[in-house]
């Protein structure tokens, strides 16, 4: 069988079986593999062929990146073999190719303390900014997300997410009453249609803003930290972990959400013994 046609049944399987977002990823990295190998034998694809490949296609990534350009690669070979050709052997699944695309050690994010951002945010003076802060920290939305809301994407203290990254059609944020207020005097006050971005700025420009508010209150906050925040300190205040993960985050796996979640710090240990028991 040529990889060209083992290609075309794992990508008709998966626009069947698979969530947009991992459709998308398969997409990238067979069609890549067929252009380079679609005229080979499935059979004759070696360790090597393996290792050049992904190498190629993942130049300058990070590990994650990679481990998962070479995690698509194998899960392609295991259903060709499970499906179609029981006598395949996973040329993925070689000692070298394993090493070479092992999973990256797990990050320990930093969990700024509900102080921390309310400071932050308390000394934000202009209005964009503040509001931008506490959907983020208050609403646990992405900073992509706050860019792309319109005016018509809100109904009092609920927010309407359009594509979200889930690969769902849509996606709701609960927010404060207080904030909806907020974001709503500012979209009548700066005259916002109602299909027009209400913080109309790039990336960069939202990083850059967010970077200069910790260094006010002298830490290194970056926007997926105040996301964070909102996860953890729901977390800590008591809210269940299924509406930390399901409404708060809007992940659909419990295990992404523990993830997310920060360790307790020594101070926080503490205090927490102390209001149980002091």
């Amino acid at each position: 069988m040529k990889i060209s046609r083992a290609v075309d049944y794992s990508l008709q399987y998966h626009k069947i079986n698979s969530r947009p977002n991992t459709l998308a990823n398969y997409e990238f990295v067979l069609k890549k593999f067929k252009t380079s190998y679609g005229e080979q034998d499935i059979l004759s694809i070696t360790t090597e062929d393996i290792i050049a490949f992904l190498a190629e296609v993942s130049e300058g990534r990070k590990q994650n990146t990679k481990r998962c350009r070479y995690s698509a690669l194998s899960a392609f070979f295991n259903l060709i073999a499970n499906s179609l050709l029981p006598e395949l052997n996973n040329p993925c699944q070689s000692q070298a190719a394993k090493n070479l695309f092992k999973k990256p050690k797990a990050t320990q994010w930093i969990i700024f303390d509900k102080d921390t951002v309310d400071e932050a945010i308390f000394r934000t003076i202009d209005s964009r900014n503040r509001i931008m802060l506490e959907l983020m920290a208050r609403g646990g939305m992405r900073v992509s997300e706050v860019l792309n809301l319109k005016p018509a994407d809100i109904d009092d203290q609920k927010l309407f997410l359009h594509d979200p990254k889930s690969g769902r059609e849509l996606e709701v944020v609960f927010i404060p009453k207080k904030i909806s207020r907020r974001l709503q005097d500012y979209v009548r006050e700066k005259q916002i249609l109602p299909h027009q971005r209400i913080f109309p700025i790039t990336y960069a420009g939202a990083r850059k803003m967010v970077v200069k508010v910790g260094k006010m209150v002298g830490v290194n906050l970056r926007p997926h930290d105040l996301r964070r925040h909102a996860a953890t300190y729901a977390s800590r205040s008591g809210i269940p972990l299924e509406i930390v993960s399901k409404v708060i985050l809007r992940h659909a796996d419990l295990s992404t959400t523990q993830r997310y979640l920060g360790k307790v710090s020594d101070l926080e240990a503490i205090r927490w013994i102390e209001n149980l028991h002091g």
